[in-house]
């Protein structure tokens, strides 16, 4: 078995502009914590390989504490600039979620 490699903090964080696609309702985690579900739209236009590529992707995301009380404050449809680290979406799982530490309304 190979030997687990130590990954700063800093190895595992995204940057991601997006749309506001979908939204739960905000729920609350049995010790208190607010906890959102959401998922997220992104568009965009990339260079790759010398030329450019259109980008269109669903991504999966969830917010905890005053970040998930703050999107939820949010209409469907917002545009965001989101931070946060990607992760399991479920435990038992492989399907990745974005945990959302940061984000900013670009709406403005």
């Amino acid at each position: 078995m190979p030997a687990p490699i130590h990954i700063a903090p800093d190895d595992n964080r995204l940057t991601l502009a997006a749309t506001l696609a979908q939204r739960a309702d905000l729920r609350y985690t049995p010790v208190g914590i607010a906890a959102l579900e959401c998922t997220l739209l992104h568009r965009s236009l990339q260079h790759e390989a010398g030329g450019e590529r259109k980008v269109e992707c669903e991504l999966f995301a969830m917010a905890f504490g005053d970040v998930a009380r703050s999107l939820n404050a949010l209409t469907v449809g917002s545009a965001i600039r989101c931070e946060g680290f990607l992760a399991r979406r479920y435990r038992t799982g492989n399907a990745v979620a974005l945990h959302i530490t940061r984000f900013t309304n670009e709406e403005n």
